[in-house]
């Protein structure tokens, strides 16, 4: 199960801070601005496709993407289509502890079920 990012523990922003390191992580956080496929991300971004889904894992992983369901291919094929869960991501390092805010995506902008 995803772990809940942002907050003031540690642990979660160390955790959510990895998964944005990642090579292409936070391009593909950005492109998945609506419900799309690996693939599409991978062609968008020109991200090798082996490495869009460990980066799509690691994101799903940190709380940061989800499923949003499933697609049908031009050839057919059923595939899971991601979306970021978040809008903004802010660090902030003043004090003894850093501290990481994030913003959901807002609900109101949900065009997968619009489709």
């Amino acid at each position: 199960m995803a772990e809940e990012p942002g907050g003031d523990d540690p642990e979660a922003i160390e955790s959510t801070l990895a998964a944005l390191g990642g090579k292409y992580a936070a391009r593909i956080l950005a492109a998945a601005d609506r419900p799309k496929s690996a693939q599409e991300l991978s062609e968008e971004l020109s991200v090798p496709i082996a490495t869009c889904y460990r980066r799509i894992e690691e994101l799903e992983d940190a709380g940061l993407l989800a499923c949003e369901g499933r697609e049908t291919s031009d050839r057919g094929r059923q595939m899971n289509v991601y979306r970021r869960t978040i809008d903004v991501a802010a660090l902030s390092l003043d004090g003894a502890d850093p501290q990481l805010s994030i913003d959901d995506r807002s609900d109101s902008d949900d065009s997968f079920r619009d489709r």
